[in-house]
């Protein structure tokens, strides 16, 4: 069972966690530090959007060399990770669902995205070498409380 960074009253929150999850963690903590605070429906229309190119990303954090979007500064349509985030967020609406709660009336009161384990490979170089070729995976952690 996942260890979450933070403790709820299991009684009034429904939690989700995706582990090891094949996306960049920097668009991920972009797309938490985005989701913090929202409203369930709220949410999934913005992921949604930036699934389909049609709103971007504003890059709080890892922000350098990132091309700067129309009315938001430095962004990105971080499609991968958006994809996996809804799919988590979709996966705690199911278990607020299963547990009795309000699921319109769900706000995100938590959620976190943090490096998981790197997927280590490699890639064939000349002369009979070989350069590390790591993959980067994601933990996602999701925790609803029924909002006031």
């Amino acid at each position: 069972m996942p260890k979450y960074s933070t403790e709820r009253d299991s009684e009034k929150s429904a939690k989700a966690y995706g582990y090891e999850l094949h996306c960049s963690p920097k668009d991920s903590v972009n797309l938490a530090y985005a989701l913090r605070g929202m409203k369930t429906e709220v949410a999934k229309k913005y992921l949604e959007e930036v699934i389909a190119l049609k709103r971007a990303l504003p890059a709080i954090y890892h922000k350098q060399k990132v091309h700067h979007q129309k009315g938001i500064g430095p962004g990105s349509f971080p499609q991968k990770a958006a994809k996996y985030m809804l799919k988590i967020l979709l996966n705690a609406e199911n278990n607020a669902e299963y547990k009795g709660f309000d699921v319109e009336n769900m706000k995100i009161v938590h959620i976190c995205a943090y490096r998981g384990r790197a997927i280590h490979g490699i890639m064939p170089r000349a002369q009979g070498r070989a350069t590390d070729k790591d993959e980067q995976t994601t933990d996602i952690e999701i925790i609803l409380e029924e909002a006031e």
